[in-house]
C-alpha cells in the first residue's frame, strides 16, 4: 500500500508559481547539458521509503492549504557535506487536488491515502481555471 508524503511549499503563493519554478529548473538543467529530473532535497530520509515510492505522492501545502501534489518516483540518498540527504524524484507533472487547511509545520510528514484530499476531477474545472486570488478568497471563507 502506497504512503504519501506531505510538505509546505515554501515561496509559493499559488500552485502556478509551483509550476513555473518546476519549468524554470527543467530548462535550467537541460541547457545546463544535466539530466532533465524534477527534485526535491530533503534532510530526512523517508524510513518507509518503500511504501512511498509504491505510488505515493507529494502533497504541497500552499499558503495554508494543500492544494497540489506530484508523484513521487524515487528516493535518492546522497551526503552533502558530510550530512545525510536525500533527493525525493517527482514526476513534475502537477496534479491539483482539493483544498485541504494544514497548520504550518517544519520537514514533512507521512501522509495515508486516507487522508489525502482528492484529486481535483474533470467536474471541477472551473475551479482550476478559477484566478488564484479568488480561490485564497473563498478558501478563507471555508467555500473550497
Amino acid at each position: 500500500m502506497s504512503l504519501n508524503l506531505i510538505k509546505l511549499c515554501v515561496g509559493c503563493d499559488s500552485v502556478e508559481d509551483l509550476e513555473e519554478w518546476i519549468a524554470f529548473r527543467l530548462d535550467e538543467r537541460q541547457r545546463a547539458g544535466e539530466p532533465v529530473e524534477h527534485y526535491h532535497t530533503t534532510r530526512m530520509m523517508p524510513t518507509r521509503g518503500a511504501e512511498v515510492t509504491d505510488g505515493g505522492s507529494l502533497y504541497w501545502v500552499i499558503k495554508g492549504n494543500v492544494q497540489c501534489r506530484q508523484l513521487i518516483t524515487e528516493i535518492r540518498p546522497f551526503t552533502d557535506e558530510g550530512i545525510g540527504r536525500c533527493h525525493l524524484m517527482l514526476d513534475p507533472a502537477v496534479v491539483r487536488t482539493e483544498w485541504q487547511p494544514r497548520r504550518a509545520f517544519q520537514g514533512w510528514r507521512y501522509l495515508k491515502p486516507s487522508d489525502a484530499p482528492a484529486d481535483l476531477g474533470k467536474g471541477k474545472a472551473g475551479l482550476v481555471e478559477m484566478p488564484p486570488k479568488l480561490r485564497r478568497e473563498l478558501a478563507d471563507l471555508g467555500l473550497l
